[in-house]
């Protein structure tokens, strides 16, 4: 093999590499929505804290589940995110620091306009045990609520849901919080209300994810967190951004009657045990 074959082969090499992005030019996944743009500015601000010239660009499409972890997979993305599943915890490697503080984990339900005084009464995680979640047939949140004894009724399509609830099939439908309002709102054709009184919290985090072989950028990232947490510039932008403002002021989660359930999806090995990496309701009259 001559020098030319050589140096061409390693070229292709390089360029066929499933890590294609080199760690000063970050591409996620396309943002669509405001829960993503605050995801985006969090990956932003984290690993400016550990490279302050590193640069981002977008994928033209957004991505979930499985399309995500084949994208990181073969190089097309750099980094991903979202909440934890045994699939992605074995083919890319996270970090493990909830991206927003476990905030998905805490559930509002949507009612019934009719059964706001009946949800009013419920005083104990048993009393709530009588009434039955609706969920998507394979979420996550399925799992951790027959975990915890609670009837569920399930559809394959979250579109069913809504006029599922409406006509009687459940009594409530859990959401995390930044979701149900707008989600009401889109339906008035149908009697759905957000309960006022209940919050339902278990352990739940969404990870940023790389390719296995990344360690230098799952490094930057974990690092920069850190940094993050502790100069408290990740509170700043989290607590400020307008969309944690508006579920703030509109699910009064401190004034509502909290009922905690275990994550069987989350263990030692998944689940992060620094207080400071979770959103914690006793601090919030603060804010």
């Amino acid at each position: 093999m001559n020098k030319f074959t050589r140096s061409l082969l390693l070229i292709f090499t390089l360029i066929l590499s499933p890590v294609s992005h080199s760690a000063g030019n970050i591409k996620t996944m396309k943002i669509e929505g405001p829960k993503e743009e605050l995801i985006y500015h969090i990956l932003e601000l984290v690993l400016k804290k550990t490279d302050p010239d590193i640069r981002f660009s977008q994928s033209p499409e957004t991505y979930s589940g499985a399309r995500m972890i084949a994208e990181i997979e073969s190089g097309n993305i750099d980094v991903g995110w979202g909440g934890i599943n045994p699939d992605m915890e074995k083919r890319l490697r996270s970090v493990k620091i909830p991206v927003l503080k476990g905030l998905l984990g805490h559930r509002i339900f949507i009612i019934r306009a009719a059964d706001q005084n009946r949800f009013a009464q419920i005083q104990t995680l048993d009393d709530l045990k009588r009434f039955h979640a609706g969920q998507g047939t394979f979420w996550g949140d399925t799992v951790v609520l027959k975990n915890a004894q609670i009837p569920v009724v399930t559809t394959i399509k979250y579109a069913n849901l809504f006029p599922m609830l409406e006509g009687g099939r459940f009594d409530y439908f859990p959401r995390a919080v930044h979701e149900p309002w707008v989600e009401v709102q889109k339906r008035p054709e149908l009697n759905l209300v957000v309960d006022k009184n209940i919050l339902l919290i278990y352990p739940f985090a969404m990870y940023f994810y790389v390719n296995q072989s990344n360690t230098v950028l799952h490094d930057k990232i974990y690092n920069g967190f850190e940094t993050a947490i502790r100069d408290g510039s990740f509170d700043q932008l989290f607590f400020n951004h307008p969309m944690i403002k508006d579920v703030l002021h509109k699910a009064n989660l401190t004034h509502r009657k909290i009922f905690r359930i275990d994550n069987p999806i989350m263990g030692k090995d998944t689940e992060p045990d620094r207080a400071e990496f979770w959103l914690n309701i006793d601090e919030l009259e603060n804010l």
